[in-house]
């Protein structure tokens, strides 16, 4: 199966090539560790996980390799503002660090849960203060950089020729409509933050001494190409991120690895997400439209549903979630469960003994994915093979197949359905579906009361590496 990816430097589909095959090093902006991970951050990373899976399923050998900002993301793009893990750390009453590893604890459980793949590499920022440090030291030398007193240490961006070359910035329109109150020494408005120094009276809980500073800490920017560069070295083939990280983040983390190696380019295939809407509008607390992989299981749906949902629309387009988008999907995943069921038990047959018909099936499929992810298409594949007729051998040979790239774990969802009690009360799946978020949240006192009032009703739960399993007593 041939790659073929949209790469946002040369805006256009262009066909996979890696600078060393079958090695592929692919590295993923991860998840700034400051409050719960959300719907929007999981169709990113579902998509990231269909991505990984292709290649390998292609026959690469990818190196995955993923951040997790637990310090130097300001609440501004122009490096104005709180970082935001202190501000969580406020909010929440509780320490920075704290804050940061609860989490990325509830990311990696949101990600198990959606079926996604674990990095190969999981890389914090405050574990790798020396090797960007050191980039910024390069860069300096270089020439690069210049120092704002009292502020911090900053990229010149006016010493490269091509700086914005992937969000195609018109850096002299940008000049001429430069706000008056653009921070006080810049030089240019689009210069950013490689360091930042802890002004009087903040009292950060996250510094570190350096050449410039006693008490400074990263800029967000910096971590991403020196842990990226750590992991995959100076050039690599593939970058993910959000269509949000193209015009500040992205750019400048070009800006800073080329000028501090010197080996152009520094990515060779950017891929890039578009946003999750929910009910149309974008997610936000104050709208209370701010939903986590724990509401999707408190209203009774199966992550697999989400999955299936985000699988439908292409990732280059913004998709809208709703409730009864959800709802239509989670019946559509149980009756797709319905049809495995079917034909879990038949023996498979190898792939070139398959009818044509089947072969037809997997050679559409594949080309869909090789189309640029066309993941709604790829499922569309699927269900009109399950209609179709095949028998049963070759029906479950084709879809395990495709699971290869889908990731559903066909065979996790035959036996939790196989093995799910048919007599259990509504009352008590709903107490089930509220003590499976308790123990996500670790709140192991609810999870107990729950039990007891599940016992009440005449069903007891025993917690297994497979999740709850009710009796009737």
């Amino acid at each position: 199966m041939n790659m073929n990816l949209y790469n946002t430097m040369s805006r256009s589909v262009e066909a996979f090539e890696p600078q060393h095959p079958p090695k592929v090093s692919l590295y993923a902006c991860g998840l700034t560790v400051y409050d719960f991970t959300h719907l929007g951050h999981l169709r990113k990373y579902t998509m990231d996980d269909v991505l990984i899976r292709a290649l390998r399923y292609a026959g690469y050998e990818v190196e995955f390799v993923q951040n997790v900002t637990d310090v130097g993301h300001l609440a501004s793009d122009a490096d104005e503002g709180e970082d935001k893990l202190e501000k969580g750390a406020k909010k929440y009453g509780e320490s920075v660090y704290d804050i940061a590893h609860k989490f990325e604890d509830y990311f990696f459980m949101s990600m198990d849960k959606m079926g996604n793949l674990r990095p190969d590499v999981s890389c914090r920022a405050t574990e790798h203060i020396d090797e960007q440090l050191e980039m910024v030291k390069t860069l300096e030398e270089k020439g690069y950089t210049y120092v704002i007193k009292g502020d911090g240490v900053y990229f010149d961006t006016s010493k490269l020729d091509d700086y914005g070359k992937l969000a195609r910035l018109d850096i002299e329109k940008l000049k001429e409509g430069a706000r008056v109150e653009m921070i006080a020494g810049k030089r240019n408005p689009t210069d950013f933050a490689l360091w930042k120094f802890e002004r009087e009276g903040e009292n950060r809980a996250m510094v570190w001494p350096s050449p410039w500073h006693e008490r400074s800490f990263p800029g967000w920017h910096v971590e991403c190409s020196a842990m990226s560069m750590k992991y995959l070295g100076n050039s690599i083939d593939i970058h993910t991120g959000g269509i949000d990280h193209i015009p500040v983040h992205h750019t400048n983390e070009i800006a800073q690895a080329e000028a501090a190696t010197g080996e152009v380019p520094f990515v060779h295939y950017w891929v890039h997400h578009n946003f999750l809407r929910i009910e149309g509008e974008k997610m936000s607390k104050s709208l209370g439209n701010f939903y986590t992989i724990d509401d999707v299981i408190k209203r009774g749906y199966q992550p697999k549903a989400l999955r299936l949902l985000f699988l439908g629309s292409h990732y280059r387009s913004e998709l809208n979630f709703t409730w009864n988008t959800l709802a239509g999907t989670q019946k559509a995943l149980d009756k797709l469960i319905g049809h495995l069921d079917a034909v879990w038990d038949a023996e498979l047959v190898e792939r070139t003994a398959l009818s044509s018909e089947a072969k037809l099936f997997m050679t559409r499929f594949e080309n869909a994915i090789a189309d640029d992810l066309n993941t709604a298409t790829a499922v569309a594949v699927l269900w009109e093979m399950v209609k179709f007729g095949l028998s049963a051998a070759e029906m479950k040979t084709v879809l395990q197949e495709m699971d290869k790239i889908l990731g559903f774990d066909f065979s996790a969802l035959v036996e939790e359905y196989r093995n799910k009690p048919r007599d259990i009360p509504d009352g008590v799946s709903a107490l089930m579906t509220q003590r499976e978020v308790a123990r996500n949240n670790k709140d192991w006192q609810e999870s107990d009361r729950l039990r007891d009032e599940i016992a009440q009703k005449g069903y007891s739960v025993e917690d297994t590496a497979d999740g709850q399993v009710v009796k009737k007593v």
